[in-house]
């Protein structure tokens, strides 16, 4: 039955693992535009390096962004910005006027009668041109004009833009119309009081809606070709330099073709290509996992991770790619690889960006630079951020894939126009952008870690801290745990920089590897004052049992508190499968004849896969027994560590982890100089004589 159950387990996981390829080849497949894609390869400035091409068959030279966006920049200059002219404005300052003068009740006066005229004359004649609010300078939507359309009603006149008035040049004419009937002999008070600023109201306002309804008709209008290539024409001949005129050429030519054989294509020939791709690409990513990085594979989560990340960036540079506003290089490419980096490693990483990148660059604009850029930036991207636990490095990080994108990007610009041009400084824009999203890779990995129980260098250097509340815990109950695990962390620290590994990892899984003593913290001998054992009235069966509890404790308790599965690994494994040796050899003294049950002194495990937690459970037991030596020399310390690794081998204890025996041959003397420096003869400091 036992053998049925782990053959059933085994193929369940085998399908599941097949499963997650077939559903990631899916969704690949579905995101992958269907059309026929051009077959010819070409980039400006470089010779053509296939046959002579002649056009197929007739097809329209299209215009390029830039000439489209100029004819179109002319087209809207050459539209004339339409103005509500408000015809209220003029009889509202005439009866504000008559009100002012008082004619009503004095229109005998003459000399009110004849200013009146005047003002009148001249205010008819400022509204019946137009008045702005402000000078037709200050107007954008009067820039590099020469007219405007007047519009009232239905009927429409055009003004000479230096024909207009703003109030300020209104105001000026009226009162140089009073300046004048001063001049003339009327010194009326009755005239200087007059506030020639309440008859001038702007009667003039831009009419955005009918002025954009004519921008539209200009350029609706606009051809989007400027020549025609007729059928066996020359296009390019093999080794011919592709400059701008023939590079426009091959894009019209492109266009054309692809949606010429939209339209006749055989479907079902274009979907076996696609899968053919689709089949290929994740065959490399199957390939390249099972040779160097097969733990993935094993792992459901890991390997759903990967590919549901990858096939997620393909669908997000396929979407923006979708708005004719927006550009590919806005994705935030990089965050894949940097993300695979911190919760793997920089190879897997780099491999992963190259697939994706590939995938992407089959529907992207530009293809050979789009994959040039995004693999250069994504490269310098891991190199750059191979730490994320200081801010600092994840800002350093961003400037330097931003100035990687710009180079590159400037390098190829350079190569194909043989200067700058304008819109590549536009481009420059969405690399900024992108490189600024990078920012978001912080709180990314926050939540790939909970949804997907993965680990990061910054989690784990926040539960190492020792005021965590697990580790407060240890200090305050098990004080000379505790120092014995800040030892441990100290030394194996030291031997994963030596022979290669996660140090935060390896210090975390250290400091919390003896959690569980917090339970019963005085019957371990580094927690009990001199003449204290309480193991002195127990038998040596039950002391092994409550010394082997610790492990079950720790875990229980790590679970509890939620911490990382990595961690707990380090708990469950730093004794492995060994056994509490010196219990079980003081019952067989005690009981030399009889048949000792050997399992009840031994270890649950299991063993540790991890090469950090190899190096705890070595560490560990060096550490602990370098205590008891009453001898600290050279000689002695390193029997110590030769026996004690060397047993460790014999037993099988490290044979699920990483370590090579080059490994072995590092740690060991690591070790020793380390336990050399911690147990070093300090020199006897001579007494101080007293002169009598």
């Amino acid at each position: 039955m036992s053998k049925f159950y782990t053959k059933f387990k085994s193929y369940t996981k085998i399908f599941l693992q097949l499963a997650i390829f077939i559903l990631a080849a899916v969704a690949i497949y579905l995101i992958l535009p269907g059309e026929p894609k051009f077959k010819y390869e070409y980039q400006k400035g470089f010779p053509w390096r296939h046959e002579n091409l002649v056009a197929p068959f007739d097809f329209a030279i299209l215009k390029t962004s830039a000439e489209i966006e100029q004819e179109k920049a002319e087209q809207i200059a050459s539209v004339v910005p339409y103005f509500i002219n408000d015809t209220s404005n003029y009889s509202t300052g005439i009866k504000l006027l008559i009100q002012d003068l008082n004619l009503v009740s004095d229109s005998l006066n003459e000399k009110k009668v004849s200013a009146f005229e005047q003002i009148k004359e001249n205010l008819q004649q400022i509204y019946s041109t137009g008045v702005l609010q402000f000078s037709p300078d200050s107007y954008t939507e009067l820039a590099d004009k020469t007219e405007i359309k007047k519009r009232i009603g239905n009927s429409v006149t055009k003004i000479e833009i230096s024909k207009l008035y703003s109030e300020k040049s209104a105001y000026n004419l009226l009162n140089k119309v009073r300046q004048d009937l001063v001049k003339s002999g009327n010194k009326s008070a009755w005239l200087s009081g007059l506030m020639l600023e309440r008859y001038i109201t702007a009667n003039l306002s831009f009419d955005a809606e009918t002025t954009e309804k004519d921008i539209n008709e200009a350029t609706q209008n606009l051809s989007l070709v400027r020549g025609m290539v007729k059928l066996g024409e020359r296009i390019i001949l093999e080794g011919e330099i592709v400059d701008s005129e023939r590079f426009q050429m091959l894009e019209s030519l492109k266009a054309s073709y692809e949606k010429e054989r939209g339209n006749n294509v055989n479907r079902y020939m274009v979907a076996a290509g696609k899968i053919f791709l689709v089949i290929t690409m994740l065959g490399l990513i199957f390939a390249f996992l099972y040779i160097y990085r097969r733990d993935i594979i094993n792992q459901l989560n890991k390997l759903s991770f990967l590919l549901l990340l990858m096939v997620s960036m393909i669908l997000l540079s396929n979407f923006i790619d979708s708005f004719p506003n927006l550009h590919i290089y806005m994705v935030p490419l990089v965050i894949f690889p940097i993300v695979v980096r911190t919760f793997f490693d920089s190879r897997t990483a780099i491999f992963m960006l190259v697939i994706s990148t590939l995938l992407i660059g089959f529907y992207a604009p530009n293809n050979y630079e789009f994959i040039l850029i995004q693999i250069s930036a994504g490269i310098v991207a891991v190199f750059s951020l191979d730490k994320m636990h200081r801010r600092v490095h994840l800002v350093l990080a961003t400037l330097w894939v931003f100035l990687t994108y710009t180079v590159v990007y400037t390098a190829l610009n350079l190569i194909h126009e043989g200067a700058f041009v304008t819109s590549s400084f536009a481009t420059i824009k969405w690399f900024a952008i992108s490189s600024v999203l990078l920012l978001l890779v912080y709180p990314l990995v926050y939540i790939f870690e909970k949804l997907f129980g993965f680990i990061s260098d910054v989690t784990l250097i926040e539960i190492s801290d020792s005021n965590q509340p697990l580790l407060r815990k240890l200090a305050e109950e098990a004080p000379g745990t505790f120092q014995h695990s800040m030892q441990i962390a100290n030394l194996a620290e030291e031997v994963i920089l030596k022979i290669g590994g996660n140090p935060f990892l390896v210090r975390a899984g250290a400091l919390y590897h003896d959690i569980g003593k917090v339970g019963r913290p005085n019957f371990f001998i580094e927690n009990q004052a001199v003449g204290m054992n309480p193991h002195d009235q127990l038998n040596y069966l039950k002391s092994a049992e409550l010394i082997i509890e610790h492990v079950h404790n720790g875990v229980k308790m790590a679970q509890k508190h939620k911490l990382p599965a990595p961690i707990i690994e380090f708990i469950a494994t730093h004794h492995g499968t060994t056994k509490a040796n010196y219990f079980y050899l003081k019952h067989q003294q005690e009981n030399p004849g009889e048949k000792i049950d050997e399992k009840a002194f031994i270890y649950p495990g299991p063993l540790p896969k991890s090469k950090e937690a190899a190096v705890v459970m070595l560490v560990d037991g060096i550490e602990a027994a370098s205590r008891s030596m009453k001898e600290k020399t050279k000689e002695n310390l390193k029997e110590l560590i030769n026996n004690m690794i060397d047993k460790k081998i014999a037993d099988r204890q490290l044979d699920d982890s990483d370590l090579t025996f080059r490994d072995i041959e590092t740690i060991k003397a690591t070790l020793l100089q380390k336990l050399i420096n911690i147990y070093h003869i300090r020199i006897e400091y001579p007494k101080e004589q007293k002169k009598e």
